[in-house]
């Protein structure tokens, strides 16, 4: 074995090809993004239809996250397929025509050429292709790349989570046995084969100069999609600075005076996702003003790397559809309703529009603009739906706790101070409601919706205040020091 092939980020596709071609024992060839420069399971998902439809299941599936519960995340892909299998059935019919194009486009062609010239040599096995990738979906493939018909496949099931869970080696020895893994050469380009590289008599590991990686269903928008992945990478953000933020706060200050609540609480979700269609816009031309113009943007590696669409019109198209969604549910039919739509188009438009002169301004500028980015995200609701006076000061409260620590961000010119955020809002809130009392009377605060936002409140403060009341002592019980 040269020195080359000893170590395997040293091999090139050339010498590669060079030992496919002369040795003697079996030969296990990896077919993703190897034999096929891309990825089998990947392509099979993004032919699935109508593909929105599609990709919002892979986000759910991706949010409920199963595989915890079937080996971790080896087991995704076997999800995947399955839900793809179960809700779009046609996926595979359709998969059997579209191989014939992505074979003749992604196909390797000179490592192919190379399975080809080996098989005609009488003294030399015919290649084994050794993959991770799904039997449905990679036997169409495989006979679309126009390989011969004595190469065997070893793939994964569909229907088991073990052939994934338990990896290519186990897969191959269970198939071809372990003297075949012993005298073979093992020919991939993932350093997730090490096992099998490490079990076998020549490892070849070898990343083609082009082979991609795909993400399937990329080039469809999702709303959220550029929150979760470019943003707020592994923050969960939509359901907790969201959901469990702006829309908590919307239903709690507003249902009291809902007369359907289960209509209300619909209309406002759907208000939700339209505001944020076009707020998350807002986002990621901040991202691309910053790369262009700043000096030393701060942007998450992902902005970089992640394949995310963020097209010009059809945030607008989500945007104005669950709004009038929302409108019709939250106003009905008629002239209060046409009202209610025009109204909630101005918001739109003036979010839009207030965010791409904020991302304009410099930093210190911006301090000031913030207050106003909160406001339309904390308050847009309030454009269709009545809210109550104690309403108005949790609102109030929030946008003050969302305001304070970018204020010291930005005048410092740090880091982002590590500031209790709900121990603030939670301190704003009560000193605004005494205000309020004072003004109005205190029997004015003796609601249920006063209760919720205060229990509200508290619960989300509860970690940061209880570490205050544990932090806290008299100085004058303190001894004197010497």
């Amino acid at each position: 074995m040269s020195a080359a092939l000893k170590d395997a980020d040293e091999v090139n596709p050339q010498p590669a090809i060079a030992a496919l071609l002369t040795f003697k024992g079996p030969v296990l060839l990896d077919l993703d993004e190897t034999l096929y420069l891309r990825n089998s399971t990947e392509d099979f998902i993004d032919s699935a239809r109508p593909g929105v439809l599609a990709l919002l299941a892979m986000r759910l599936l991706d949010a409920v996250r199963p595989w915890r519960w079937t080996g971790g995340d080896s087991t995704r892909d076997v999800w995947r397929i399955r839900c793809v299998l179960t809700l779009f059935p046609w996926t595979t019919r359709y998969w059997a025509t579209r191989v014939r194009a992505l074979a003749a486009e992604a196909g390797n062609e000179p490592l192919i050429a190379a399975v080809k010239q080996r098989t005609t040599v009488p003294s030399l096995l015919a290649p084994i292709i050794t993959t991770l990738g799904f039997r449905p979906i990679v036997a169409p493939l495989v006979a679309a790349l126009g390989l011969p018909p004595q190469i065997r496949i070893v793939a994964a099931s569909v229907t088991t989570f073990a052939d994934r869970r338990d990896g290519k080696l186990r897969l191959a020895v269970k198939a071809l046995g372990h003297e075949t893994i012993r005298k073979a050469l093992v020919l991939t380009d993932s350093r997730q084969d090490e096992e099998l590289l490490q079990a076998c008599a020549m490892p070849v590991r070898t990343v083609w100069p082009d082979a991609r990686f795909r993400p399937a269903l990329s080039g469809l928008y999702l709303p959220g999609q550029y929150l979760s992945q470019v943003k707020r990478p592994g923050e969960r953000y939509v359901t907790r600075g969201i959901l469990q933020e702006d829309f908590a706060l919307w239903i709690l200050c507003s249902i009291g005076l809902a007369t359907s609540p289960v209509t209300h609480f619909l209309g406002l979700g759907l208000l939700l996702l339209s505001f944020w269609t076009i707020y998350e816009g807002g986002y990621a031309d901040n991202d691309r003003v910053g790369a262009r113009f700043e000096p030393a943007p701060k942007l998450n590696r992902a902005f970089h790397e992640a394949r995310v669409v963020t097209p010009l019109w059809t945030p607008w198209a989500w945007a104005i559809a669950s709004g009038a969604g929302g409108v019709f549910l939250l106003r009905g039919t008629g002239p209060d309703a046409l009202a209610g739509g025009l109204a909630w188009l101005a918001v739109l438009l003036s979010t839009h529009g207030f965010f791409l002169l904020y991302n304009r301004f410099d930093k210190t500028t911006r301090i000031w603009g913030y207050a106003g980015l909160q406001l339309a995200r904390s308050a847009a609701f309030v454009a269709l739906v009545p809210i109550s006076a104690i309403g108005a000061i949790a609102l109030g409260a929030h946008i003050l706790a969302k305001w304070m620590p970018y204020y010291i961000y930005r005048m410092e010119g740090r880091n982002w101070p590590d500031a209790p955020h709900f121990l603030n809002r939670l301190l704003f809130f009560l000193v605004l409601a005494v205000l309020l009392a004072f003004a109005t009377g205190f029997r004015s605060l003796a609601t249920g919706t006063t209760l919720a936002l205060l229990a509200w409140n508290v619960f989300r403060a509860r970690h940061e205040l209880f570490s205050m009341l544990l932090g806290a002592h008299r100085i004058d019980r303190d001894k004197p020091g010497p």
